[in-house]
């Protein structure tokens, strides 16, 4: 279960920026009990935050650092190594000092059947890891499992502090076999050290991606992998079968050929009988869409992984984006704690009129991009808005920023002004 996420001097992002998945006194039900508290009152865990911000903010790079956090904690101890002394980072191009500065990436996490938090980070250089960390909170007191600083000399290692008894790992062979480009959590887990492997297998199955578009031939393999497995068809096409039905599709069944796996879809037509559409070449886009965000959104479900979505009205009508947050929030649907994080520019998921707004006020997230070209990344709380308050009012009429700096017709003026230097 993720709690909090942390970056900077990535890509948009120069700035430290935090997001926060911990419920607010702005929370009107949604968030969901931990174990955890703090000066005496329990932590709630918030299923879904949904970053709103013009194109072009730093809503897609937010998404970006946690896929390359993931990827870096997958892969730096086997892929790092084909390129020694080259950490494959990307920092703040518009400020050429950004180069020398860290990159930074840090996640708080709920893991475990007796819930323990942990927090776990690590800053990179073009060159090498320069600092990285893991600390547990058992009973709510600090446990450093590792601390890690890069050397200073370039005959020295790297020191690691390990205090106290709460990681037991063999710490000596581990050290041993960390390059200064890899990190030390990606190592212990290649090694089987059970602790640490723990933590890193919250980062192989959790932070799913969906791009709209750029991965939607994957997807829909995905969704047709879950209809054709055998131990689990069965349920699997009922609840895809319910789903594309309430997509208002008209749909009454789907047929799967063994042999070559093509799918098709039953439809009722208007004198009763069935008709079956073959789905690749008679469907519609819209219908390819949804069917290939059912893959990763019932697994997600089912596992209780966290699944972020870059551009979620661009992958679904608004109606069916508040429906998918609905699924989220509610506990019966999403009993293992599931979590969404996903970006918009559809302000109609924060209004009443049409929706029945299904995000609560410390569930938006706003992503503005600063004149210098920054990403700042901010709470839609940072307004404090009443319970009762218009939020897609709100936002689109620029109270809470993120939204474009354009006056009604000025594209049109520009364009007009141009042509008119064009053809003096």
């Amino acid at each position: 279960m993720l709690l909090r996420f942390r970056v900077a001097n990535h890509r948009s992002i120069r700035d430290e920026h935090e997001l926060s998945l911990i419920g607010t006194e702005f929370n009107e039900g949604t968030a969901r009990e931990t174990p955890l508290t703090t000066k005496g009152r329990p932590v709630a865990m918030l299923p879904v935050l949904g970053v709103f911000g013009a194109n072009a903010s730093g809503k897609s790079n937010l998404l970006s650092a946690f896929r390359f956090m993931k990827e870096a904690v997958r892969s730096s101890f086997a892929d790092w190594a084909k390129a020694p002394g080259v950490v494959p980072r990307e920092s703040f191009k518009l400020d050429p000092a950004c180069r020398d500065e860290t990159t930074l990436f840090e996640v708080d996490l709920l893991l475990g059947r007796d819930p323990v938090r942990y927090t776990y980070g690590f800053e990179l250089s073009d060159e090498r890891v320069e600092a990285e960390w893991l600390h547990a909170y058992p009973h709510g007191k600090r446990n450093v499992w590792f601390d890690r600083e890069a050397a200073r000399a370039d005959d020295g290692g790297d020191e690691f502090v390990f205090k106290g008894t709460g990681f037991r790992g063999r710490r000596d062979d581990l050290v041993a076999l960390t390059r200064p480009n890899a990190l030390f959590l990606s190592v212990g887990a290649t090694l089987n050290d059970p602790q640490l492997s723990a933590v890193h297998r919250w980062f192989a199955d959790n932070l799913w991606l969906v791009t709209p578009g750029a991965d939607i031939a994957a997807r829909t393999k995905w969704t047709q992998q879950l209809l054709t497995e055998p131990k689990r068809s069965g349920d699997y096409q009922d609840r895809i079968i319910q789903l594309l039905s309430v997509a208002d599709l008209g749909l009454t069944g789907i047929d799967i050929d063994p042999d070559g796996g093509r799918i098709g879809l039953r439809h009722r037509a208007p004198g009763g009988d069935e008709v079956t559409m073959d789905f690749y070449t008679e469907e519609s886009l819209g219908t390819h869409a949804w069917f290939a965000f059912l893959g990763p959104l019932l697994t997600v479900l089912d596992t209780g992984a966290a699944l972020l979505v870059d551009e979620l009205d661009s992958s679904l009508h608004p109606t069916l984006a508040a429906e998918v947050v609905r699924l989220f929030q509610d506990p019966d649907s999403n009993p293992r704690g599931a979590q969404l994080i996903f970006t918009t520019h559809d302000a109609t998921l924060l209004g009443n009129a049409v929706l029945d707004r299904p995000l609560d006020r410390d569930q938006v997230w706003i992503a503005a991009k600063r004149r210098s070209g920054e990403t700042e990344i901010y709470a839609l709380t940072d307004a404090k808005p009443r319970k009762e308050e218009n939020l897609e009012l709100g936002y689109l009429r620029g109270r809470y920023g993120g939204i474009p700096r354009i006056t009604a017709g000025e594209i049109k003026r520009e364009l007009s002004s141009q042509e008119a230097k064009e053809t003096a």
